[in-house]
């Protein structure tokens, strides 16, 4: 079985097309900051879509299967909606000893990430928390991953919830933005196994931002 999410981390593998879309919109280079996208808000987040239907098309990484790729009509989304894009703070957990959390798989495995922090924001006028995560053994911990389900998963959108990347800040502020919220891809492809979010991730409101299932 093949392990992984299409944006950003990975449990064992798909370096491929993680790659591909976590660098989406940002240049080819070494070192230093990436050039400011001084684009829309919507247009850039318009473009990250395109990309990525792109490479769901016509990555050898595609969660889709080979037979499917060319008729892939694109991923589903809800309507951009800059409410769902709030500032978010990081409490982080202390890093020794580790804190180690057995996430459950889409299949009956564990996956052990370690805990960083926990994300404070308010959405819809609700005080929400999201535990953050990192691979166990990360050592730079620059990417958190942040597994989430809401009042939609299991009807809008799956029901094992969605995920969110975020680049580490040194300031502890993070843009939380559900509008870049997305589907793990065991939900393309069943020879996938992914994380399943804690119950701890469970939000109390409806995300309806970032990509959804096909309407009833």
């Amino acid at each position: 079985m093949k392990a992984g999410r299409l944006g950003g981390w990975e449990a064992r593998g798909v370096a491929g097309v993680v790659a591909l879309v976590a660098g989406l919109g940002l240049a080819a280079c070494t070192s230093g900051p990436p050039p400011v996208d001084d684009r829309p808000y919507e247009a850039q987040i318009q473009s990250l879509r395109s990309e990525k239907d792109a490479a769901f098309r016509s990555s050898r990484d595609s969660p889709i299967p080979d037979a499917a790729r060319a008729a892939f009509p694109g991923l589903i989304y809800f309507p951009i909606d800059a409410q769902y894009r709030v500032p978010a703070f990081l409490t982080e957990t202390p890093a020794n000893p580790p804190v180690l959390i057995a996430l459950q798989m889409s299949s009956a495995t564990t996956e052990r990430m370690r805990k960083v922090g926990t994300l404070g924001f308010t959405l819809a006028g609700v005080p929400l928390t999201l535990t953050a995560f990192a691979e166990e053994h990360a050592t730079d911990m620059q990417r958190l991953f942040v597994p989430f389900t809401d009042l939609t998963s299991g009807a809008e959108t799956y029901a094992h919830g969605r995920y969110l990347d975020l680049d580490r800040t040194p300031t502890g502020l993070y843009d939380l933005d559900f509008n870049r919220a997305y589907h793990p891809s065991c939900v393309y492809n069943p020879n996938y196994e992914c994380p399943v979010p804690p119950k701890e991730n469970h939000l109390t409101v409806a995300v309806r931002a970032g990509e959804r299932l096909k309407k009833p």
